[in-house]
């Protein structure tokens, strides 16, 4: 399985079955939380993953800015060009 950036902690990563993972929830948790995700699997395919509370608010995208203004305040600018173009502007014919 690939992780979400941020999430792999090392190869202590269990696939679970259902039905394992269902006699075992308390270890589930437990690895969730010290060793990183824990994949539950049906029928061989993937089908759940249990993460710990600390990497499920990591994931979670912050909260939209109320405002216009806050949302620019929030935006990361560095690196941009906001300076005008001096570039004088073509003659028309009208």
């Amino acid at each position: 399985m690939v992780w979400p950036y941020g999430l792999a902690r090392g190869a202590n990563v269990v696939n679970w079955s259902l039905a394992k993972a269902k006699d075992n929830l308390s270890e589930v948790v437990r690895r969730a939380t010290s060793e990183g995700p824990q994949s539950i699997t049906v029928h061989g395919e993937e089908a759940a993953v249990v993460l710990s509370k600390a990497d499920f608010d990591s994931l979670r995208s912050p909260a939209t800015p109320k405002t216009f203004k806050a949302w620019l305040r929030a935006m990361d600018f560095d690196g941009v060009d906001l300076s005008r173009d001096q570039t004088p502007a073509k003659e028309l014919d009208l």
